[in-house]
């Protein structure tokens, strides 16, 4: 499937069914998890949503094809600003930085000068306009880079204060959980 054919594929609306069969083709190499990405920033915000939603499928079910474009996603990562597609890319990064990630998945992480995506995602998480679900991997993903950038652990801390009388009741709740993480690594 070339990239255009992909592109009128995604035009409609998909189902989760529909979602786990493309990132089965995109696994058969018949487009690229590159292809992918760049979709995901596509102009018209609906395909770049369905774009992130697949390739968030292809990291979960067929990580083999995404790792060779992992570095470009990371690149990438900071320039997203379609919140339903970021939705997907903090959840991937969650799963990317978690410490039971692939151990291929953890060596690109570690080799990667991640400073900048820390505070790229220090920055959403305190952006009013950005929603709870995406500011909820951003606390994962925090707290699973604590253990690479040790600061993280009091700015968070703070940060977490800071908010928790400002969203909702779900965002309290991940909270308690990423203090408890955070006791953990301490």
């Amino acid at each position: 499937m070339q990239n255009h054919l992909l592109l009128e594929t995604i035009k409609t609306t998909l189902q989760k069914s529909k979602v786990e069969k493309l990132a089965a083709i995109a696994s058969e190499e018949t487009f690229s998890v590159k292809d992918l990405i760049d979709l995901s920033f596509y102009h018209d915000e609906q395909i770049g949503f369905r774009a992130a939603w697949i390739l968030e499928n292809v990291y979960t079910a067929h990580q083999l094809r995404f790792l060779p474009h992992t570095i470009y996603f990371l690149d990438k990562l900071p320039q997203q600003h379609n919140l339903s597609a970021l939705r997907h890319y903090v959840k991937i990064l969650a799963f990317m930085t978690k410490k039971n990630a692939a151990e291929a998945v953890k060596k690109i992480v570690a080799g990667y000068d991640t400073g900048h995506l820390v505070e790229v995602v220090f920055a959403w998480l305190i952006d009013e306009k950005i929603p709870v679900a995406i500011k909820s991997h951003c606390l994962n993903i925090l707290a699973n880079l604590n253990t690479k950038h040790h600061w993280i652990r009091e700015e968070l801390l703070q940060t977490m204060d800071f908010l928790v009388d400002k969203e909702s009741i779900a965002f309290f709740a991940k909270v308690k959980q990423i203090r408890k993480q955070l006791s953990v690594c301490s």
